[in-house]
């Protein structure tokens, strides 16, 4: 039988996040910590990973990286679970997207945003998988969106590798939970983020739009998704896998 704090906690647990430095990738690295995880930040620009470690504390560390070498990802996933030991948690959180007409975005602008969202997450999880099958345990986190079940304007590549990002979740869990590990997706809904805050805070009817459609009438804050991220990676959730959890306020539900 689990305590409260085993089943929920992270203690002796190592995650890798990426686009750990900024945003949703910072807060969940900040709530695993918390929860008593070592958390491993990827991203490719140092400075801003090395201020989210000091502002961590010391169960975190960094590593420079962009997800476009996709060559180079086993020999990272080697090198880290050589430095680190083992490897229980992967999130698979780092993204762009470029908001503008479908007929406006070119072709290597939308290959590029498959190739971060999904391409690279892929890639990465797959390099991970054997040792976590060979453990017989791991928790594969990926960030979906409210884009991976409704159509956003303007957000042709995001929308269609969020979505994406629903079926390699599932397929994942499919192929490898009978090995232990388990593969879910979390997807959020408004924010407030850096990220939002410049795509809203000239839009204030777009803000009021929004809250309209929102049962629960507020925003999100990234612990929102941190904390969310905390129990798909602990115990408690060990007969989760190929699961959404949608983290939204109720907006994919509200009229």
């Amino acid at each position: 039988m689990y305590t409260l704090k085993q089943a929920f906690g992270l203690a002796g647990k190592t995650a890798v996040i990426t686009g750990g430095g900024t945003g949703l990738g910072f807060a969940i690295a900040g709530c695993m910590a918390a929860a008593g995880a070592r958390v491993i930040l990827l991203g490719r620009r140092e400075e801003v990973l090395k201020n989210a470690c000091e502002s961590i504390g010391e169960n975190a560390s960094w590593r420079r990286f962009d997800l476009m070498c996709m060559e180079e990802i086993p020999m990272l996933a080697d090198s880290i679970i050589g430095q680190a030991g083992n490897v229980d948690i992967l999130v698979n959180n780092a993204g762009i997207q470029y908001k503008k007409p479908a007929e406006e975005m070119t072709v290597e602008e939308y290959r590029e945003v498959l190739d971060v969202h999904l391409t690279g997450s892929f890639a990465l999880t797959k390099a991970f998988l054997p040792h976590m099958r060979a453990r017989k345990k791991g928790s594969v986190i990926f960030l979906a969106s409210m884009c991976s079940f409704m159509g956003n304007p303007y957000l042709t590549g995001y929308a269609s590798a969020k979505a994406g990002v629903l079926g390699l979740t599932r397929t994942f869990a499919g192929e490898a939970s009978c090995d232990g590990v388990r593969f879910n997706a979390i997807a959020p809904g408004w924010i407030e983020t850096p990220m939002f805050e410049r795509a809203l805070g000239k839009d204030p009817k777009r803000r009021e739009r929004i809250l309209e459609r929102t049962p629960m009438k507020r925003f999100g804050i990234p612990e929102d998704i941190g904390w969310a991220a905390v129990y798909l990676a602990s115990d408690a959730s060990s007969f989760v896998t190929g699961a959404s959890l949608v983290a939204d306020g109720g907006a994919l539900i509200g009229l």
